[in-house]
């Protein structure tokens, strides 16, 4: 296990006088949805609710005991253009791609795969039952790197450094900086902050993001209020969109825990092109992808 950070190594900020708090400007229900070939997923990013949020394209929860729901899994299919990142709570998915990578996604663990120009993959069950939980983010590239080869970074859980805080609260930074960690993932265009953070019933946290990013949070237990005077509640299975500013804040609601994804990223500003699994900047961009794939000169 990476050591545990503790309450007392905070965060580099600037004075709480000179933050401006961010407050929730849109919330949207994850929609339930099928993917795969078969697999029983709640979609609240890149559904008809919120298309996109530059630079994130997708969010999907999978969550279920019941292997009718998740057992089909997600054979191989291909993707451009953009990055996804699977972010597994419980439950086994084995990787495999066409560029001879291939590994299991423990619990804990995520995968942060940039596909460029090209590649094929599959992410299928190593489990007939029990439960499945997790996430898949999908994340644009910049024009300048979607032709980029393809890549890929498997981090285990125990990579993932966690802050354990007085309270009992925890924060995961699998992505970007927070109360004097880093996260593991590395070189990715869009500056990217990925926090899994768990609040005991009546814990509080206020987090800083840079101001020119966008923010959203994603609630997956309890329920959560962000902002003050007066703050907003998310409920679980909600993701909420943030105004501009450089601090959230963020508390359990009630008597009870909370858990939710706290995630931003730079906006990239540029024309938006998708189709299925192919995301580019261009119809013609996303017309040479499907007559590459289907030529078979998709991957190299």
């Amino acid at each position: 296990m990476k050591p545990t950070t503790t309450e007392s190594e905070k965060q580099t900020e600037s004075p709480v006088s000179e933050l401006t708090q961010r407050s929730i400007k849109k919330v949207i229900t994850a929609m339930e949805a099928m993917e795969g070939a078969g697999v029983r997923i709640h979609r609240s990013l890149g559904s008809p609710l919120l298309d996109m949020l530059d630079p994130f394209l997708l969010l999907d929860e999978f969550r279920s005991d019941n292997p009718d729901d998740y057992i089909s899994g997600f054979p191989d299919h291909p993707h451009r253009g953009f990055e996804t990142v699977t972010y597994m709570l419980a439950g086994v998915m084995h990787h495999r791609d066409s560029n001879g990578n291939s590994g299991d996604l423990m619990p804990g663990s995520i995968q942060w795969m940039t596909a460029g120009r090209g590649i094929i993959h599959s992410e299928m069950p190593r489990q007939e039952d029990g439960l499945m939980w997790g996430f898949q983010l999908w994340v644009n590239l910049p024009a300048k790197d979607k032709m980029k080869a393809p890549s890929y970074q498997n981090i285990d859980s125990d990579q993932i450094p966690e802050i354990s805080r007085k309270d009992g609260s925890r924060i995961r930074v699998v992505a970007g900086q927070a109360f004097g960690a880093e996260g593991p993932v590395k070189g990715i265009a869009v500056n990217p902050l990925y926090l899994d953070i768990s609040l005991t019933a009546g814990g509080q946290i206020m987090q800083v993001v840079p101001e020119d990013h966008n923010v959203f949070v994603y609630v997956f237990e309890g329920e959560a209020r962000f902002g003050v005077d007066p703050a907003s509640t998310v409920k679980r299975g909600e993701l909420a969109v943030f105004s501009q500013g450089s601090v959230i804040q963020a508390a359990a609601s009630g008597e009870s825990p909370t858990r939710f994804l706290l995630i931003a990223g730079k906006p990239i500003g540029e024309p938006v092109a998708k189709y299925g699994p192919f995301v580019m900047n261009t119809t013609k961009e996303i017309e040479e992808a499907i007559s590459d794939f289907r030529s078979g000169k998709f991957v190299s």
